[in-house]
């Protein structure tokens, strides 16, 4: 059996942990730049706020209903997340991290599955405050479809088993189509006009017909929803063929420096990604662009290629200082800017190169013991010159929470 654990509307749950008074409130937390909703309460959503929608037009609701606004925190979010897979993974053989707040959990051999899938729910909720709900299955694509039963559901308790035929065939029934994972918007409008509505009906397709409208993927989806698993650990945990790390600016730079030390900084947080991959790269692609609003909108880009595959985050920012000396044009107003990591192979293929001069191995050391540290006290702790204040003065974020768990500055005080 899979279980699949997601915790609860994540980023606000983080909020309260640290804030009780926001318990039983209604609560969203902002993108980038306070831009629009990614996080909603359930007291949020029983109001009628949708995700994603722009937060200027939804003030007059946040005033009325005394609604908790917060900016995306995301050091106290990834820090928090760490906690949650810290516990998982001492209390099951093994696990597939999936999302931030998502993980598959391998319950096969454990007898009493439901006793000990409300045992794990208690135990992060106790060690992380975290609250999570749990989906368990024959299946990773029928586990997606418990866990939603079970956060929708409050007679679940957190926790929703599919584990007979009767159990599978009433989940598909009550399952719309467009909600299966791994069945997008393009797929959903297709089966809908072949009168495939819910899961379930897919399921009464043949298995050719699958295949000759939604290729191996779909057909392999068909199998899952049959209640035969086919979703290998690695596709989940497949390393990425590039890594791109993009940012729209609060307010606009206007000079060269300022432009640089964003671009480094999204540079080094590329890099961050690469390496926890461990993986390198062979060529940097970077972009920038004024307001696109502009009818003489500016976005030119530049793509770099590498002498040697690497990793490391000194290298790989002074390639992307060479590619915005070749685009950069003074007296401009730059909205947004964005690194690329492209021509991506796993560290060990990585051929070593006789005309390459610097000691690799001493580089990955170095970076990842700054990778280390960052993770442990906070990103940024550690950081080269060239980043600066990086793009973070240039962030919109009126409504930011502390970093509670990871800077000393901010812990909570207690007064008594």
């Amino acid at each position: 059996m899979y279980a699949l654990i997601d915790c609860n509307n994540f980023f606000v749950s983080c909020e309260r942990v640290f804030n009780p008074a926001l318990n039983n409130r209604p609560v969203v937390v902002l993108s980038n730049n306070d831009g629009c909703v990614i996080s909603r309460s359930n007291e949020a959503k029983a109001l009628g706020i949708k995700m994603g929608v722009p937060f200027f037009q939804i003030k007059e609701l946040v005033k009325q209903y005394n609604v908790g606004v917060y900016s995306t925190n995301f050091t106290l979010y990834g820090d928090m997340s760490d906690r949650v897979m810290n516990t998982l993974s001492n209390l099951v053989p093994d696990m597939e991290v999936y999302s931030v707040d998502e993980a598959f959990l391998h319950l096969h051999g454990i007898e009493d599955v439901t006793s000990y899938s409300r045992h794990i729910v208690r135990t992060v909720t106790k060690n992380t405050g975290i609250s999570v709900s749990i989906g368990v299955a024959p299946t990773k694509t029928l586990g997606k479809i418990a866990n939603h039963f079970a956060k929708k559901y409050k007679a679940y308790n957190n926790v929703c088993i599919i584990d007979s035929e009767e159990k599978r065939i009433k989940a598909l029934q009550k399952t719309p189509i467009g909600d299966v994972w791994g069945i997008g918007r393009r797929h959903t409008k297709m089966l809908e006009y072949h009168g495939v509505k819910t899961a379930y009906d897919l399921t009464q397709k043949t298995r050719s017909w699958v295949r000759g409208k939604m290729t191996v993927i779909g057909e392999r989806t068909w199998l899952e929803l049959q209640g035969i698993p086919c979703i290998e650990k690695d596709e989940l945990s497949a390393k990425k063929q590039q890594i791109c790390t993009s940012r729209s600016f609060g307010q606009p730079i206007t000079e060269y420096n300022n432009l640089l030390e964003s671009i480094a900084s999204l540079a080094s947080l590329s890099v961050a990604k690469l390496r926890k991959q461990k993986t390198v790269t062979k060529a940097v692609y970077i972009f920038v662009q004024t307001d696109r609003f502009d009818e003489d909108v500016y976005k030119p880009s530049k793509v770099v290629p590498l002498s040697f595959y690497t990793s490391d985050t000194a290298e790989i920012i002074g390639y992307c200082r060479q590619a915005l000396d070749s685009i950069y044009l003074p007296n401009l107003e730059y909205k947004r800017a964005g690194v690329v990591l492209i021509d991506i192979i796993p560290e060990e293929y990585a051929l070593r190169d006789f005309f390459d001069e610097k000691d690799r191995d001493k580089l990955q050391r170095l970076n990842r013991t700054l990778d280390e540290i960052n993770k442990k006290n906070g990103r940024d702790t550690v950081k080269l010159a060239v980043q600066g204040n990086g793009y973070s003065k240039n962030i919109r974020q009126e409504h930011l929470s502390k970093r509670y768990t990871t800077n000393l500055n901010d812990i909570i005080e207690i007064r008594i």
